[in-house]
């Protein structure tokens, strides 16, 4: 129930930002949000609790782009043979901007979680213009313990911080 209240007021903060920063859906970005992906540089084997934090990460952050009003999420499943063929799509020497071309998108992102070991872990997302590869905005953020409240207070943050403040 905790969690749930948590990604509550972190998308009742992204719906705010957007609506201070004049949001309207006819100047949104459409964007091509690619699945999030999990880097384990840790000694452990990643665990099904993690594997459901990343799959949550990729829904929350098209859930919180798309209310913010600033973002279009578009269907990349007319790309999804072309995107299974990318090892690593947030390091794949910027194929995410050609393949958010492919699919009708102005902005590519890529969000990805790295686990260092479960104190140490960071949650990551870049956003590119799908025309030049340039990015736009970014942002990092460390999480202390490997649990889903520590994963839901750094999307969170990364959202307010990084990601809806500003234009893109």
């Amino acid at each position: 129930m905790r969690v749930k209240k948590i990604l509550t007021r972190a998308l009742l903060a992204a719906l705010a930002l957007g609506a201070a920063n004049g949001a309207r859906a006819d100047e949104a970005k459409t964007a091509a949000v690619f699945d999030a992906v999990f880097v384990n540089s840790s000694p452990q084997e990643t665990s099904p609790e993690e594997t459901a934090r990343v799959q949550r990460m990729t829904k929350e952050l098209k859930l919180a782009l798309e209310k913010s009003g600033q973002y279009r999420v578009v269907d990349l499943a007319p790309i999804e043979t072309q995107i299974d063929a990318v090892k690593d799509i947030h390091d794949c020497n910027g194929c995410e901007a050609e393949l958010a071309k492919k699919a009708g998108a102005q902005i590519a992102i890529v969000a990805w979680a790295q686990k260092i070991s479960n104190l140490i872990l960071n949650l990551n997302i870049r956003i590119e213009d799908a025309a030049t590869g340039e990015t736009l905005k970014g942002g990092s953020v460390d999480i202390r313990g490997n649990s889903d409240q520590s994963w839901d207070r750094g999307l969170k943050y990364l959202l307010e911080e990084h990601v809806l403040s500003g234009a893109p």
